[in-house]
């Protein structure tokens, strides 16, 4: 049932291969894409409808051994953690392939990328092996890079160039933390679940910790190892920046809670009062960098900067609120980024420019693009934290679950969400209000296929935002699982005191809990 995430795409792309490079055929690639990329989501949504929230274990499983005697198996799994994530990789590529360029060049290679793309990382999510996640980890790359390369703009080859040595670095401190962690624990496997259960020295769990999070810090990306972000998506295509901000960058804070918490908890209650004062430190940066851009791509870029720095806040509690509300700001921030993105490049695509010193007047009824600059206020609305949307109630968790565990770098991203409103307020006004400017009186008629798929993310982001319960309850049980290891679990089980000396405050809040359910 799951490995159909990994299949599916990869059929779907040697099926376009095979269709005639002839210009009668043009569109062909693209009916492809869009029918696998549907039936993707639809067994998503089916396998949604037959997963039990209320489990703690990992459902759906499949194991086959592959390489026994390294201790590399395939093997997949699905819960509350991966469930979401795995969705929304699927809505979006269904997205970004029906946003494509109709006359797009080189289609049968564009489409079989974006399948491809998907392929890698659904696998990311499904992965219960570390050596499976890092394979598919480092596979979605390929994709990405050509992607960039071959359809971005004008400085494409250095964006391009510049995504696949930071990522690929990122690559080689995941591995490394994974090989060291199966070294120091003398396991004989790769398997996620028999890798908690080890135990390893802290001063060796902070160092391999320290090898992890640098590398997964690149990929979210936080300050300072976010510098190859706003140059890949300024040079990205759009369907390639809804995909990029929409779902890649989650792969790191994935990884932050699967791998993070999941393996090195003791080391990672030592390191997360340095970890949630980065996260402060990130969202400030993001949201004064937003402030001076011109380029309305630009502005968005370094919102996810900051908006994905909550993420990191929530993970440094490590309290069962708090990943509930990581999960959740990670759906809430794909989502919004994913509209936001498609919104820019439906102005650049009318326009011819994202320079917010050009653009005015674009709400205009007659001759601008009202309908685009409704849903462009909508999408800044929800990205603010305006109580009804989905971004409201995942900063609300976010915050509310850290500020009792860090207090100084809670309030230090309240002003990052203030600020929020600051940088987006200075666009919308200089863009879309005032007098239309004359050289833009001429606008070319937006269709509805620009349009439908931004309002099907506006329906996501308003409905979610007044009954997030629907999202929260797929994760909640599994979050709560995942702050204690079965190795604690048993040292609470023979000596409490002692159990409870390995972390501070923030332990202490979550220990009795899970030892009183139990």
């Amino acid at each position: 049932m799951l490995s159909a995430f990994i299949l599916l795409p990869v059929l779907g792309a040697i099926l376009i291969s095979l269709v005639p490079n002839t210009n009668p055929n043009q569109n062909r690639p693209r009916i492809i894409a869009l029918l696998f990329g549907g039936v993707i989501l639809l067994w998503n949504v089916i396998l949604g409808f037959q997963f039990d929230p209320s489990q703690t274990a990992m459902q759906f499983t499949e194991y086959i051994p592959w390489i026994s005697w390294l201790g590399f198996n395939y093997h997949l799994g699905l819960d509350g953690l991966s469930l979401p994530l795995l969705f929304l990789n699927s809505f979006l590529t269904l997205i970004a392939i029906y946003s494509s360029n109709v006359n797009i060049q080189r289609p049968r290679f564009y489409y079989a990328l974006i399948l491809l793309l998907s392929t890698g990382v659904a696998g990311a999510f499904l992965a219960q092996d570390l050596l499976l996640f890092f394979l598919f980890y480092e596979l979605e790359i390929i994709p990405l890079y050509f992607l960039i390369a071959i359809w971005g703009g004008g400085r494409r080859t250095y964006a391009a160039m510049k995504f696949l040595i930071y990522t690929a670095l990122s690559g080689i401190l995941v591995l490394a933390a994974f090989l060291g962690l199966v070294w120091f624990s003398g396991a004989s496997t790769f398997d996620y679940e028999p890798l908690r259960e080890q135990v390893i020295p802290l001063g060796i769990q902070l160092w391999l910790l320290a090898a992890l999070l640098v590398g997964l810090l690149i990929k979210i990306p936080i300050f300072p190892f976010h510098t190859w972000l706003p140059d890949a998506h300024v040079e990205a295509s759009t369907p390639v920046s809804v995909l990029l901000a929409g779902v890649l960058l989650k792969l790191g804070t994935y990884g932050l809670l699967r791998f993070g918490v999941g393996l090195f908890f003791e080391a990672w209650i030592t390191l997360a009062p340095w970890l949630a004062t980065l996260a402060a430190i990130s969202a400030l940066y993001g949201a004064f960098a937003a402030i001076a851009q011109q380029d309305m791509k630009k502005v968005v870029a370094y919102s996810s900067i900051a908006h994905m720095a909550y993420v990191l806040l929530a993970a440094s509690a490590s309290t069962p609120l708090a990943l509930t509300a990581a999960m959740f700001q990670m759906i809430s921030h794909g989502l919004i980024s994913a509209l936001l993105f498609l919104l820019v490049g439906v102005v650049y695509k009318k326009t011819g420019t994202r320079d917010v010193n050009v653009l005015r007047g674009l709400l205009n009824p007659e001759k601008g693009l009202p309908i685009i600059g409704s849903l462009m206020i909508l999408g800044v609305m929800a990205s603010a934290g305006i109580p009804g949307m989905v971004g409201f109630i995942a900063e609300f968790l976010v915050f509310r679950a850290a500020f009792p565990i860090f207090p100084l770098q809670t309030l230090v991203c309240l002003v990052g969400t203030g600020l929020t409103a600051v940088y987006f307020l200075l666009m919308i006004n200089k863009v879309f209000f005032g007098r239309l400017t004359e050289s833009l009186s001429q606008l070319p008629q937006v269709d509805w296929g620009d349009r439908i798929p931004a309002i099907i993310l506006a329906l996501f982001i308003v409905i979610l935002g007044l009954q997030p319960s629907w999202m929260v309850r797929w994760s909640e049980t599994d979050a709560t699982a995942l702050v204690v290891s079965p190795s604690l679990l048993s040292q609470v089980a023979q000596a409490p005191d002692q159990a409870l000396s390995l972390g501070d405050e923030l332990s202490m809040n979550v220990l009795p809990s899970r030892s009183g359910n139990n």
